[in-house]
């Protein structure tokens, strides 16, 4: 073999030699620039992951309706309740307007009952004088029998024991003989009831 041959061939290995030590620098390189890349993919996987895999707490979310349903039907029970409340109210005072109905009209007619009876009362001894009290009798009777037709009543009050519910005393006067204590002597003014209610209490006098 001639130098010249022999000195090429050494180039040759040379020029190998060079390229074998060139190339595992570039795959490092190119292992370190694609590390990098990875572990910022590994980072961004990591952040997502959590936000994928949250969870529901359904028990809160239950605690949580239950007590608004709670609320929601304690206020209808109430507003029922309520409502339940004003219809017997209205109710009762629609039967106590029926069962007093006319109470005005009666309070109205008393004073005339007591002009009449007045009239009543005095003494005539001409024929035309008779004659008139006894219409003004018969007056008397119709206007009594028309408050009796609506439940306007007297109230029994000569000779009853005093009660401060149905009797007014006017006066009091010491006992008789034949008197009971706390008992009427005396009427001044007739007292009237609606049904059970009080529309005039008797002016009286009571024995003590």
């Amino acid at each position: 073999m001639s130098k010249k041959s022999e000195s090429s061939a050494q180039a040759d290995l040379q020029t190998d030699e060079k390229v074998k030590k060139t190339e595992p620098v570039v795959a490092e390189d190119q292992h370190e620039q694609s590390a990098p890349a990875a572990e910022k993919d590994a980072e961004n996987s990591s952040e997502k992951k959590p936000a994928q895999e949250k969870k529901v707490d359904y028990q809160k979310l239950y605690t949580e309706l239950q007590q608004k349903y709670d609320k929601l039907e304690d206020k209808y029970l109430r507003a029922e309740a309520e409502m339940a409340n004003m219809h017997t109210r209205f109710k009762k005072e629609q039967e106590k307007l029926l069962k007093y109905d006319g109470q005005g009209l009666a309070k109205e007619v008393l004073p005339v009952i007591d002009n009449l009876d007045r009239a009543l009362k005095i003494e005539v001894t001409d024929d035309a004088s008779k004659q008139l009290k006894h219409g003004i009798e018969l007056v008397h009777q119709d206007m009594e029998k028309a408050l009796g037709a609506n439940h306007v009543t007297k109230i029994k009050a000569l000779g009853q024991a005093f009660d401060p519910v149905i009797h007014q005393a006017v006066k009091t006067v010491p006992v008789e003989k034949g008197q009971k204590p706390e008992t009427v002597v005396e009427v001044f003014q007739d007292g009237y009831m609606l049904k059970d209610r009080v529309l005039r209490p008797a002016m009286v006098v009571v024995a003590q």
